[in-house]
């Protein structure tokens, strides 16, 4: 019997080295993670956890994936932010917490990590609603960030709303629909932010039935035709979860398209 591409979500794995704060809420936090191996310094790596923004879903179910970036030679802090369903989460908080975490853990990571983090923006890998907070962060504050990996990203909040995407998600977060805020629809859906500043990968699975590839196929293509630096990796074989699985086919995928990022930094 196959196995479940969910069983990613528990995997054991290593524990991080360190926890920092990045503000004094008990979830503006981060986990980091000491590179493998004696290289020289590396950029920051930040993965921002899916899970469409709900409070059950924490960073935990990222650790096996740190853990393999860590593989790849670089330090890498996985951010915790506010979420849905717990006090203060949602529109704004959830949104300008990952802002936050992103603009302070380079220092952050750099102070706990003596001569393990290179200087400059940090690469930003963000799956499913983690996806969506990473190409927020980078429209939003483009010289903070100096690449995203986006793994399966809500990258058009106004479709997924449509869609109903996990039972009313989008509505969670923002607090209704485009016609009952179209503001904070303007200000956070990626697609309305078109072209994304930073150079951009997006990896979808098309077989992935949380997050339909359609969204991906058109987000790349609307950024490309706006002159976006932006590419789109499409996983034939993969569903949602392959994507953040290091034992998964689609791994040495992910990893060419991580490197892909960093090429010339």
């Amino acid at each position: 019997m196959p196995a479940d591409p969910r069983d990613v979500l528990s995997r054991p794995a290593p524990a991080p080295d360190v926890t920092v704060s990045y503000g004094d809420h008990p979830d503006q936090l981060a986990d980091l993670r000491v590179p493998a191996g004696s290289g020289p310094p590396r950029r920051l790596v930040i993965v921002v956890h899916g899970g469409f923004w709900r409070a059950e879903y924490d960073r935990r179910h990222t650790d096996p994936l740190a853990a393999a970036l860590t593989g790849l030679g670089h330090p890498v802090a996985q951010v915790e932010y506010r979420r849905t369903g717990q006090p203060g989460g949602g529109w704004p908080a959830t949104l300008t917490d990952v802002l936050a975490g992103v603009t302070e853990l380079p220092r952050l990571a750099a102070e706990a990590l003596p001569g393990r983090v290179a200087a400059g923006p940090p690469l930003l890998v963000g799956h499913s609603a983690g996806g969506h907070l990473a190409l927020y962060v980078a429209a939003t504050a483009p010289d903070a960030v100096g690449g995203v990996l986006a793994l399966a990203p809500v990258s058009n909040l106004a479709e997924a709303y449509r869609l109903d995407l996990d039972e009313g998600a989008v509505a969670a977060l923002l607090g209704g629909g485009p016609a009952d805020h179209p503001e904070r629809y303007a200000e956070a859906d990626p697609r309305s932010l078109v072209p994304i500043p930073t150079r951009t990968v997006v990896a979808h699975g098309s077989l992935d039935e949380q997050v339909p590839v359609g969204m991906s196929r058109e987000f790349v293509a609307a950024g490309r035709a706006a002159g976006g630096d932006v590419h789109l990796v499409e996983l034939p074989e993969c569903e949602h979860f392959g994507l953040i699985d290091p034992e998964s086919a689609a791994w040495p995928q992910i990893t060419a398209a991580f490197r892909s990022l960093r090429k010339d930094r």
